[in-house]
């Protein structure tokens, strides 16, 4: 039986993934994976994952340089989300986010609104062509 047999995927045969920062402690995003992209992450170290708005696999960093080294691979106890213990590379310090932050949960309920708790430390339009 293969170890990728053990993940409940979703319909669209998908999990879902959080990766969290190694040193801190931090969640850094949210993504999705397939079968592919989780088996490419296991054999490389590095985070892959499946785009689902480009349908296709993601490596993490190939346009940005923001890498993510993949440390440990956790599955929950109902085997149907996994958690990756990383590295952010490519920037000090380290952007996960497209907005140019930290991590992608930057935002903070307050007030009956959503107020922006982290600061943009590289501007997007630098990261992307």
């Amino acid at each position: 039986m293969d170890w990728l047999d053990d993940v409940k995927w979703d319909p669209q045969g998908l999990v879902p993934v959080i990766a969290q920062e190694k040193s801190t402690g931090d969640v850094l995003m949210f993504a999705w994976m397939d079968r592919a992209a989780l088996r490419q992450t296991a054999e490389l170290g590095r985070a892959v994952y499946f785009s689902r708005s480009r349908q296709k696999l993601w490596f993490k960093g190939e346009e940005s340089g923001h890498v993510q080294q993949v440390h440990e691979i956790r599955m929950d106890c109902d085997n149907d989300v996994l958690l990756l213990k990383v590295t952010q590379l490519g920037h000090e310090p380290s952007i996960a986010c497209h907005t140019g932050r930290h991590s992608c949960f930057f935002q903070v309920y307050e007030n009956g609104g959503w107020r922006a708790a982290e600061p943009v430390l590289k501007d997007p339009s630098t990261i992307y062509k």
